[in-house]
């Protein structure tokens, strides 16, 4: 379809954890890993848009284990779905420890950006086309997440997020 790009533009980073990027217990800082989740997740909106991107809300950002330094870690971001002026991704993080060969997951997130014209202001967004069983899931999923960043944000009243509330009394 012309206008529409396939779903899911996808980003893959690698970074190595180094001294500088650590805390006192050696472990990578929280905002160094938010920091390039985020450089990550712009550039898959970016190349989904083919706009200039920038964030407007991170949410659901979970820290499930430590990352160690000298660990290898893998940033995956993908766009989950577009709505007029916004592009929202989803993040996952996975590190590993190359001598013993462990992989885990350490992070995940939903980052929402907006495309912005050649003059700064936010401009319509590209439509998604999920294709896959997961990304149709996600895609659907999306519009729940969106009012619950906009109630958050005071720009929704609860009681005009009707998918949210439909969630919670099916």
């Amino acid at each position: 379809m012309e206008g529409r790009k396939p779903a899911f533009s996808r980003t893959i980073m690698t970074e190595l954890v180094l001294p500088n990027d650590t805390n006192a217990l050696h472990n990578l800082r929280g905002g160094k890993i938010l920091h390039w989740m985020d450089i990550a997740s712009a550039i898959a909106a970016g190349k989904h848009s083919s706009k200039v991107v920038v964030t407007v809300s991170v949410d659901h950002v979970s820290f499930y284990n430590p990352i160690k330094l000298g660990d290898v870690i893998t940033i995956e971001a993908k766009v989950t779905r577009t709505f007029n002026t916004s592009i929202e991704t989803y993040i996952e993080v996975w590190a590993e420890n190359l001598p013993t060969e462990n992989k885990y997951k350490c992070n995940d997130a939903y980052y929402t950006f907006v495309a912005l014209d050649s003059n700064g202001k936010p401009t319509a967004s590209q439509p998604l086309i999920p294709e896959t069983e997961q990304e149709k899931e996600q895609f659907e999923r999306a519009i729940r997440r969106r009012q619950l960043r906009l109630i958050l944000a005071g720009r929704m009243k609860p009681e005009e997020a009707t998918e949210l509330k439909s969630f919670f009394t099916e």
